[in-house]
């Protein structure tokens, strides 16, 4: 079985295992592969934890740290305690054994109740993936980090620790009656049946590396980010640049080496600072989704009155010449941005029939003007 069937099952089976939970388990995979972090907003009980969980069971070999955070936790909690033989030989080092710096996939939760005194450790490990151990910086194996809280942090210290979850989920209790009453009636859930392994991860991730991002989805971006800064919504730099990751992540999870525009509903769940701000983004997002069909709505209209003015009654036949020959130019320019958003959308793996029938329709009315002059 190939790493991508491999990684398909592992998606269809955390789906039947998890109600109403497909997109944050398909964010989960992405993360996973672009070896980005996680947060998930929403009350108790809705099984935040149990994804974790049931991710890494899915992962072989792989060790989950899972740790609830309070403003009295220890750092000697997440990074383990003193090592007394290090203080003894005058270094300061930590017993790290099944502490955070050792595992796969990270669960906190309450992450912002993190304090001062564990806040720069956890940045960095979140960062770098690398653990300050006395005077070395020991590589850490984390392959990502989920993390839980029932609210947004308020505390300016923290907006870096937040800043460190690319992907942003908000998630509730299960709302669709049948849903629920299939929850009621689940049994024990029966152990993993295929699970990923480090060179499937490598193979994945290596097929992310390679998928393309096009110049029509670059476009896009740039579009994206004017029109949500006209909304005062504001992602940093950096975040605008690790997106590329997810997007090209979200290509493979689908089984592609091409990122399409449909990729760019992810960034719903990237873009957004406050949960408030993220119909805003999705808003804008579906308008620039929609934007190439309404360049296209408005073309055909624009060819439809160069096409009725051209065809009125003329005084003469030099009169009618000279409208046929700049309408047919106007119709030719016409044509060709269709032709470049056929182009773009066949560039992008979409669907360019409703484009090529525009072309097609404009070529028919220069030649029925062109035929009207003989």
């Amino acid at each position: 079985m190939s790493p991508s069937d491999r990684l398909r099952n592992v998606r269809a089976e955390l789906k039947s295992l998890f109600l109403e939970r497909e997109t944050v388990i398909d964010g989960l995979l992405i993360a996973l592969m672009s070896q980005k972090h996680v947060l998930l907003l929403g009350p108790p009980g809705t099984a935040k934890s149990m994804l974790a969980r049931a991710l890494t069971e899915r992962l072989e070999g792989a060790k989950l740290f899972e740790w609830l955070l309070t403003k009295f936790t220890t750092p000697e909690e997440l990074f383990g305690p003193p090592s007394l033989p290090a203080l003894e030989s005058g270094r300061y080092e930590r017993i790290l054994d099944g502490k955070l710096p050792e595992a796969e996939v990270a669960f906190l939760d309450e992450v912002f109740k993190a304090n001062s005194a564990i806040l720069n450790a956890l940045l960095a490990l979140l960062a770098e993936r690398k653990f300050h151990q006395g005077t070395q910086a020991i590589a850490s194996p984390l392959e990502t980090t989920i993390a839980a809280s029932n609210e947004l942090p308020d505390e300016d210290e923290l907006g870096a620790l937040y800043d460190r979850f690319l992907l942003r989920f908000t998630v509730n209790y299960i709302e669709d009656e049948q849903k629920f009453e299939a929850l009621l009636r689940a049994s024990v859930p029966p152990p993993p049946v295929t699970r990923l392994n480090p060179l499937d991860l490598a193979a994945l991730r290596k097929d992310c590396s390679t998928t393309t991002v096009t110049d029509s989805v670059l476009a896009d971006l740039v579009r994206l980010r004017r029109d949500l800064s006209v909304e005062g919504i504001i992602a940093s730099d950096r975040r605008w640049r690790q997106s590329l990751d997810i997007l090209r992540a979200s290509a493979v999870l689908e089984g592609r080496q091409v990122v399409q525009r449909t990729d760019l509903k992810w960034l719903a769940h990237v873009l957004w600072n406050d949960p408030e701000e993220r119909p805003k983004v999705v808003v804008t997002m579906n308008g620039l989704m929609g934007r190439e069909e309404e360049e296209a709505q408005k073309i055909r209209f624009q060819a439809k009155e160069i096409h009725a003015y051209a065809s009125r009654e003329w005084p003469d036949s030099s009169s009618n010449a000279r409208a046929v020959l700049e309408a047919h130019t106007k119709l030719e320019d016409l044509r060709r941005r269709v032709e470049r958003l056929s182009n773009e959308a066949k560039r992008d793996k979409r669907d360019p029939g409703s484009l090529v029938q525009l072309q097609h329709d404009i070529i028919s009315m220069q030649s029925e003007l062109l035929g009207s002059m003989n």
